[in-house]
């Protein structure tokens, strides 16, 4: 059975990622998110920090044998910790704009991109979602037709993270390409360079939460890129984006656990310092009580994340297989995402009155935390998938 407990490297890693966080990223945390602020010389210095090319091969500036997903997990629940905003920054940079790049690109593409986008200088977006296809991801609308050599987009996508900054290289969508035999239609993967003509992002989305993270739809009319754009072999863009989204999963647990960890630390000093009725709150058990719920779902939540993260690995060599990997993600995903919204819930009833005021990162966390059940499949789709992991016909 393969082992999920953290190395000494790994501990060692998460003190300096913490170090960073607490000093460069939870100051101006607030602020960010109160002016919706993307600050790009932040995730430069993560760049610089070397976050962006966890999973990467030295040949293009990562961390090689030194890194891996579960380096990554790591990374992310740390910046999570102090800002989830920077925490999904982190997450979709490596796992929906580097990792499909790094996995079905071809040389020629990963050096064309790759380097920039490991050294934390440029981000790139993964356009998946549309109006009418959220998790019927097969849905698509948008097409892309080849015309003398060149790829011809046209249709729109939502809710796409890092798809719009100031330092926003490509993004990658997938597109219609064709009809398969049965009427079933053809999805591949296109690389759309930012700045390309008939490419347009569009004004950023007033979110609920993640006010600090890039976040835009994109529209595409008769938007032209060369055919060596495409990603990947012709009509495998929605099985390729599928295999993407399992490692998301995994990512966006350790960002839930991240989440859960700041709910438990607020939740603890809260109550150890609120005096009501001669003393502090933390000594009643309707307030203990639910502190200790968030130290059992934060270990579980923890445990179920890096034991994914370590399936991850060991399927490089052999010592893992991608069923075992994908079941075990989509648990990870639905108990932290889910936990983590109750988390916030918790945290935000043992501050009272002051949990509902912005002044307290609480409210903020409770703001953020809603999404991570929806983003990277809904809880409703890992339950599906789990069922199907379990030999279940269900739909």
């Amino acid at each position: 059975m393969t082992s999920f407990e953290l190395s000494r490297e790994h501990e060692e890693f998460r003190r300096s990622v913490r170090e960073f966080a607490e000093a460069e990223i939870a100051p101006h945390a607030a602020a960010w998110d109160r002016e919706h602020h993307f600050p790009v010389d932040v995730v430069r210095r993560m760049g610089q920090l070397g976050l962006f090319g966890l999973t990467a091969p030295e040949e293009y500036g990562g961390a090689g044998e030194d890194g891996d997903f579960t380096s990554l997990c790591v990374a992310i629940e740390e910046i999570g910790r102090v800002d989830q905003s920077m925490g999904i920054t982190l997450q979709a940079a490596v796992g929906l704009g580097i990792n499909p790049i790094l996995t079905y690109g071809t040389p020629a593409q990963k050096e064309r991109w790759l380097p920039a986008l490991v050294a934390g200088e440029r981000l790139a977006g993964f356009g998946l979602t549309e109006p009418g296809a959220g998790s019927d991801a097969g849905a698509t609308r948008t097409r892309a037709e080849l015309v003398d050599d060149e790829w011809v987009v046209n249709g729109a996508k939502q809710f796409i993270t890092n798809s719009g900054s100031s330092i926003t290289s490509l993004v990658t969508v997938t597109a219609r390409t064709g009809t398969r035999e049965g009427g079933k239609p053809e999805i591949s993967a296109i690389m759309v360079p930012a700045g390309t003509p008939g490419f347009t992002a569009e004004k950023a989305y007033d979110k609920l939460g993640w006010h600090a993270s890039d976040t835009h739809p994109l529209s595409f009319e008769d938007a032209r890129v060369p055919a060596d754009h495409l990603l990947g072999e012709r009509g495998r863009g929605y099985a390729q984006f599928l295999a993407t989204l399992d490692d998301g999963r995994v990512a966006i647990s350790a960002l839930s656990v991240g989440c859960i960890q700041a709910c438990l630390d607020m939740a603890v000093a809260y109550a150890g310092e609120r005096q009501t009725f001669g003393g502090p709150i933390g000594r009643k058990q309707g307030v203990a009580f639910q502190v200790a719920d968030l130290e059992v779902m934060l270990h579980a939540s923890r445990m179920l994340t890096y034991r994914a993260a370590a399936i991850k690995d060991a399927m490089a060599d052999g010592g893992a297989s991608y069923r075992e990997f994908k079941q075990a993600a989509a648990v990870a995903k639905l108990y932290s995402t889910e936990s983590a919204v109750t988390a916030t819930r918790i945290a935000t009833q043992v501050f009272g009155g002051y949990g509902f005021m912005e002044e307290y990162p609480v409210a903020r966390f409770y703001r953020d935390a809603k999404v991570l059940e929806v983003g990277e499949g809904t809880s409703e789709v890992q339950r599906m998938l789990i069922a199907r992991g379990l030999g279940l016909p269900v739909e």
